[in-house]
């Protein structure tokens, strides 16, 4: 079953390629959705996938590129947005 999660990142994810890396990871594994970055430093992530799909993506999300440090990372599920691909949205 496919389902939809708001990802919250917290920690060192701006100015470290995460959004990018997230993209490259999300296409690899067929996750479809977007990541922006959030003015308190954070970094927000909609994710739509199998279940296995996106337990895998959480798990990248929790290491994120080389540079980060991930903190924190709180998903919820979402309604279903039906996102064709995934993008990274620039402010």
């Amino acid at each position: 079953m496919i389902k939809h999660l708001d990802i919250t990142v917290q920690g060192k994810v701006q100015g470290v390629f995460y959004r990018a890396s997230t993209k490259a990871v999300a296409d690899q594994l067929g996750v479809r959705g977007c990541v922006k970055n959030m003015p308190d430093g954070g970094v927000f992530i909609e994710a739509e996938a199998e279940d296995t799909l996106l337990d895998m993506f959480l798990e990248w999300c929790q290491e994120g590129p080389e540079r980060a440090r991930v903190t924190a990372v709180e998903s919820q599920e979402g309604e279903m947005k039906n996102y064709r691909n995934f993008e990274v949205v620039k402010r």
